[in-house]
């Protein structure tokens, strides 16, 4: 396969992903019908089981009244002395048929899945790294050429992040320190202190966990991530454990979507998930530029949560989980090889990007949303966007333009995958969102760049600690990555939520918010 876009060939040097065209929606450009089908083939699923149980409840409820007030007996006795006998049983067996419909609803119905809490890790003070001291320590090393070094430094001074994000020790080490060894502490260091937290903050003991989910897409040694949490805590020997690896930034949605999934299947149980990224031997100490902006961008993090199936959880849940949609674009070459981790010209391994990824986001993006539309949206929206869709796809009419859909009015809190300062103005664009919805993904890439998998919920961390969530407020997870994926999560507010989350207080404060122009810089 040679598509466009494959990293196959001679490397991309000319790399702007910031500026790099991302096709806008709102004024033309065609709808895949296959994405609107998929979201109304899981709305009518779920619709016609709703259906049933009104008929199924009336047909209950006037069997209770006759058995209350006498009147079966009545019947059955008036009916014996006429015809009525197959009539009566016919009455009877129908409304035994309803009891059974009633019955088959409560005993299969998707049993719900709550989010006890979550933990964002915070690294150490001393793991903080300036872009003064990004460069410097760049320079110090003598892998860069000075044209390399310059061109960390546009990027850096354009990527919309802050002056306090974190890099593990391994790294900032003069110099770097790279091994299986330091790559390990650094799991060690996230993984376990997210996990330790989030049991504590949820009153669970390790060896209560039932599911454990862990996602790391670049370092998979072993024994396996997941493995060397079981030791670490102890847990049971019967606990599931699953190891998710080269699935990108989108992998903590797909993460929620596999526990969902199982706790679908496994009543009674509780899930700890952990999503995170391995940065130590992921450096990139080569000289192409396509491979060089993961360097300017990714960063220390991670982030741990407990989910449970337990209705008795209900009342202390945060959240109750509504919807997960994922959209995979790989069976295109473009898409596929967007992101792709690979060895240059030289031999030295780094991830190589696209210059058209974020174009290719945006397709992945349309997709995504079309897919997700009918299940979230009013029913006014709806209508909107169908009577659009018939316009130019059946009555051809050329002059009308695509209607987007108003996802403000779907969600209140919007937790945009950090990906870079491009990706979070696509969003904003393509979705006409406003300032205070993008505000808390904007401050996130500021504080702690882009920490993959974990991005979203540093993002929903920030909304909890400085604006609070209220009961019924629904939130939206949007995360991209390899190969070529966009994925949602929907969330919906158990209660209100305002708890401070360590990662965004300085002195038991909450931390001020950069100025605008620092957020938005070009």
């Amino acid at each position: 396969m040679s598509g466009r876009g494959r990293p196959d060939g001679a490397p991309q040097t000319s790399v702007n992903l910031e500026n790099e065209k991302v096709p806008d929606y709102r004024h033309g450009g065609p709808i895949a019908l296959k994405y609107v089908k998929r979201g109304y083939h899981v709305l009518c699923s779920h619709g016609l089981t709703l259906l049933l149980l009104p008929l199924a409840a009336m047909g209950l409820l006037e069997l209770a009244n006759m058995l209350k007030n006498g009147d079966l007996q009545s019947m059955w006795a008036v009916a014996r002395q006429t015809d009525l006998t197959f009539n009566m049983a016919s009455f009877v067996l129908s409304c035994l048929a309803l009891a059974f419909v009633a019955a088959a609803y409560v005993f299969t119905r998707s049993r719900p899945v709550y989010l006890l809490n979550f933990h964002t890790f915070k690294p150490p003070a001393h793991l903080k790294m300036t872009s003064e001291y990004f460069m410097q320590h760049s320079r110090n090393s003598k892998a860069f050429t000075p044209d390399s070094l310059d061109f960390q430094e546009k990027v850096l001074a354009r990527s919309g992040l802050g002056e306090e994000t974190y890099l593990p020790e391994s790294i900032m080490s003069s110099p770097p320190n790279i091994s299986m060894e330091t790559a390990r502490q650094e799991a060690n260091l996230v993984i376990f202190s997210s996990v330790e937290e989030v049991l504590r903050a949820t009153g669970t003991k390790p060896q209560a966990v039932d599911i454990l989910i862990v996602n790391c897409s670049l370092f998979n040694p072993t024994p396996s991530l997941s493995a060397m949490i079981v030791n670490h805590f102890k847990m049971r020997s019967n606990v599931m454990t699953y190891n998710l690896s080269g699935m990108g930034c989108s992998a903590g949605v797909i993460s929620v979507g596999l526990a969902q999934q199982l706790l679908q299947v496994f009543p009674n149980s509780t899930c700890l998930v952990v999503s995170t990224e391995n940065i130590t031997q992921n450096w990139y100490f080569g000289n192409e530029k396509s491979m060089l902006i993961p360097n300017c961008l990714f960063r220390l993090g991670g982030a741990a949560m407990v989910l449970s199936n337990k209705r008795t959880d209900r009342w202390r849940a945060k959240y109750e989980l509504l919807h997960v949609v994922r959209t995979h674009m790989g069976q295109d070459d473009a898409h596929y090889g967007c992101v792709y981790q690979k060895e240059d010209s030289d031999g030295k391994p780094g991830v190589y990007l696209s210059k058209d990824l974020m174009r290719i986001a945006g397709h992945a993006l349309k997709a995504n949303i079309t897919t997700l539309g009918p299940l979230v949206l009013p029913i006014s929206e709806q209508l909107l966007f169908f009577a659009n869709l018939v316009a130019r796809k059946f009555l051809r009419l050329k002059k009308v333009r695509p209607y987007i859909p108003d996802f403000k009015l779907a969600f209140e809190h919007f937790c945009i995958h950090t990906g870079g300062r491009g990706v979070i103005d696509a969003i904003e664009k393509q979705l006409e969102l406003l300032p205070q919805h993008v505000g808390p993904s904007r401050e996130t890439l500021y504080r702690y760049g882009n920490v993959s998998s974990a991005s979203i919920w540093y993002v929903l961390s920030n909304i909890e600690t400085k604006r609070g969530v209220r009961r019924g407020e629904r939130i939206w997870q949007i995360s991209f990555g390899s190969g070529f994926k966009c994925n949602s999560a929907v969330w919906r507010a158990l209660r209100n939520v305002n708890d401070r989350h360590e990662a965004w207080l300085e002195d038991g404060r909450p931390t001020s918010t950069p100025p605008i122009w620092a957020l938005v810089k070009a």
